[in-house]
């Protein structure tokens, strides 16, 4: 069985991606890394070079914003087509994998290789929200995606590249991994998500009012968020460990959360109780 890794990367360091931290999440279960490259203009791919695998193998493209939100599709789809395992593993550049998961993830591709009837492993996500000890389950913030593909040319990135389709209108065949994605996107200098709330809408993302474009964004009251105790992947400690407004979240959560056995025991969990409205 070979495993193909997968990723789409532009102007990473501009918008504070961990594309680093992403890609050395699943290194260890990939025979091959493909990074499909835009045209930046912050050292992107200089970035993606420093990882130093010979796993790693590099394309570069120029993104077409008059795509919209499916030029990301359309380039995630040029980096899926350069991979040549069975199996193609995705994530996008602030989406990063717990090493707990690596040796179950690489178990279901192996047992799984000769069953046609799978064409996807679906995984659970974790929206982490201005601080990496809360997340989103609120309506409007998906919780299910797949990321795991079979490579046979059938299944294909679609719309904005957060899911995938069969080429032939049959309806994906998805098992679950019953693993997380830890996305970190919306853990951000405010700064930095001001900047990425106009890229998103010069992509086709989001329609923002003429008063936002330049306001800084405001995370509001983190305490009406769920607190997540469990573990990150290793990858992200110094990342987690920097980011000073976590460090004060946290040290609130651990005085109101003394008695939690979840806090206690590092549980990798989130409710299950979805919240209907979208929290603005």
């Amino acid at each position: 069985m070979k495993v193909s890794g997968f990723t789409i990367a532009r102007n990473v360091i501009k918008f504070n991606y961990p594309i680093l931290e992403s890609i050395q999440s699943i290194l260890p279960i990939c025979d091959e890394f493909i990074v499909n490259v835009g045209d930046s203009d912050d050292g992107t791919l200089d970035l993606i070079r420093s990882i130093g695998s010979d796993k790693i193998r590099i394309i570069q493209n120029i993104w077409d914003p008059a795509g919209g939100a499916e030029v990301l599709s359309a380039q995630t789809n040029l980096a899926l087509k350069e991979c040549a395992g069975d199996w193609a593993f995705y994530l996008q550049s602030d989406e990063v994998i717990h090493q707990k998961d690596l040796k179950k993830l690489k178990r279901m591709m192996e047992e799984h290789l000769q069953d046609k009837e799978v064409d996807a492993l679906r995984f659970r996500w974790l929206h982490f929200y201005g601080s990496y000890f809360r997340y989103r389950i609120d309506s409007g913030w998906y919780q299910k995606q797949d990321r795991i593909i079979r490579n046979n040319g059938i299944v294909e990135s679609c719309g904005d590249a957060f899911g995938f389709r069969r080429r032939d209108g049959h309806p994906l065949r998805r098992m679950s991994a019953h693993c997380f994605v830890y996305h970190y996107g919306w853990v951000q200098p405010n700064e930095v998500m001001t900047r990425r709330r106009a890229n998103a809408e010069m992509i086709g993302f989001i329609k923002l009012a003429d008063g936002e474009r330049h306001q800084r964004y405001d995370y509001g009251d983190l305490d009406r968020f769920p607190v997540y105790f469990g573990t990150h992947p290793v990858e992200m400690r110094e990342k987690i460990e920097q980011h000073l407004f976590s460090q004060d979240d946290l040290e609130d959560i651990n005085k109101k959360y003394w008695w939690q056995p979840l806090r206690w025991f590092k549980v990798r969990f989130k409710t299950g109780n979805r919240v209907r409205e979208e929290i603005e």
